[in-house]
């Protein structure tokens, strides 16, 4: 299996740059299962809840004053195992700014968890609700129809995944926005001759099928330190299901690998490097009963193509894990009175 894993790893770090993103990225993917798949609701055996705060490219700027063109995003999830029916449910919410443009996106998900050797494989689905606002630009050309105005819109989609965890590896493979909705937003339009305003949907925006594969691998290499590779691949799929343009365009796709040190389940530092753009530190505490309760920081230093970026990024991980889950169950009462 830890070959497996490491082949893996040398395939991934082998896929080429890439370039084009929708949707909000975070550098404590390792703890952040949910957000990048629905078949890990649950698959753990316990409940956990998450809340990651995000400022990327710190204080970008631009020469004409402008709203702050950096990303912030905020995202609360959490993973429900049902054990009597052998699954999970989970709730993820994300709210995205960059500049004008505003996401608030939720995805609701349910995995069904099979027994796979010395680990459970999580098949699971989700539907996602977005809503999507453009805000107002700047056209080169004032009746330009491709650009939105205040426009805003909002669409239902669907996501799936397969999950496998065991006590020392953990893999993943999901994709969303399924459907590849396309967002309708007004633009402001003039009539030359007239002058009279109007404002008709004519802006458009496609949601993008996105795609993630992770993987990492425990390794113990003391009674008390656990050491754990990690690596995400992403995809951005543009095009038809069957479109030949829609896999093999090496740009679409982007890779980022890193490493975590674990001691006494309590503290954590880790590495992390994002292909094309930077090079990450991450620091973390556990505490309380079962040491149940995680802050972490991360810090991301733009160490490529900082001239269309900024110096830096930041984040901050709250995060609540409860002790595994047991399903209860009332044992049958056995005695000589109703033996015969």
């Amino acid at each position: 299996m830890r070959g497996i894993l490491l082949a893996s790893l040398l395939l991934l770090a082998a896929a080429a740059p890439g370039r084009a993103q929708q949707q909000p990225q975070f550098t404590h993917y390792g703890f952040n299962g949910l957000y990048l798949n629905p078949a890990y609701a649950g698959i753990r055996g316990q409940t956990e809840v998450n809340t990651i705060f995000r400022y990327q490219y710190l204080n970008l700027t631009n020469s004409f004053g402008d709203e702050s063109g950096s990303p912030r995003t905020g995202m609360v999830s959490a993973s429900i195992p049902l054990l009597a029916l052998n699954s999970g449910v989970g709730l993820a919410v994300y709210y995205d700014q960059a500049g004008v443009s505003k996401v608030t996106n939720a995805a609701l998900s349910y995995s069904q968890h099979v027994n796979v050797g010395q680990g459970k494989l999580g098949i699971g689905v989700q539907g996602i609700f977005t809503y999507l606002s453009k805000g107002t630009y700047r056209p080169i050309d004032p009746n330009d129809p491709s650009v939105p105005e205040s426009g805003a819109d909002r669409k239902f989609d669907a996501g799936a995944g397969l999950w496998y965890e065991s006590p020392k590896l953990y893999a993943g493979l999901s994709m969303n926005n399924l459907f590849r909705s396309t967002y309708l937003l007004q633009s402001r339009n003039q009539d030359p001759v007239t002058g009279a305003v109007t404002f008709l949907p004519t802006s458009r925006y496609l949601g993008e099928n996105h795609a993630y594969l992770t993987a990492g691998y425990n390794f113990d290499v003391a009674s008390n330190i656990v050491v754990t590779p990690m690596v995400l691949a992403k995809a951005v799929l543009p095009g038809n299901y069957d479109a030949s343009a829609k896999y093999n365009n090496q740009r679409n796709y982007s890779f980022e690998g890193g490493l975590r040190a674990t001691f006494n389940d309590q503290f954590s530092a880790g590495l992390n490097f994002r292909q094309d753009e930077s090079v990450s530190g991450l620091l973390g505490y556990a505490f309380g009963p079962d040491n149940r309760y995680r802050v972490s920081g991360a810090f991301d230093f733009i160490a490529f193509n900082q001239a269309a970026r900024a110096f830096a990024s930041y984040e901050l991980l709250l995060a609540l894990r409860l002790p595994k889950a047991v399903l209860l169950t009332r044992p049958p009462v056995r005695t000589p009175r109703y033996s015969f």
